[in-house]
């Protein structure tokens, strides 16, 4: 449990980084990572097993019974989050997503992934 807190933690440090440097795209991208990363904390914790391999965070969130526990704020934050992992490494529509991740939008991004990573690691 502690890797996955530890890793996710590092990369909300990296995204920081990324904001700073105004490479948007890697804000969503690295706030997607951490937000997997302390759902497979939470999923250690609870399931007393490793997570499975996967990148559905709504998955990961599900099967750890967490899902049913978050408001519809951060279920809502879940699907905006969640395709940014792909379409940062696979910008099919690299032009509409960087639209989406302007400065603003990203530091919002941030300021929920800390809030998610926050309320997540209470429950730990």
């Amino acid at each position: 449990m502690n890797y996955w807190i530890d890793v996710a933690i590092y990369d909300l440090d990296t995204a920081k980084a990324m904001l700073k440097s105004k490479r948007y795209l890697y804000v969503g991208f690295m706030c997607n990572q951490v937000i997997e990363k302390i759902l497979k904390a939470y999923y250690v914790k609870t399931k007393i097993e490793e997570p499975p391999y996967t990148h559905k965070l709504i998955r990961l969130a599900e099967e750890s019974n967490l899902y049913k526990l978050m408001s519809e704020e951060q279920k809502d934050f879940l699907d905006i989050v969640m395709p940014l992992n792909i379409e940062a490494r696979y910008p099919t529509q690299k032009k509409e997503i960087f639209e989406v991740l302007n400065k603003e939008n990203c530091k919002q991004i941030i300021k929920k992934t800390e809030e998610m990573v926050e309320w997540i690691k209470a429950m730990l």
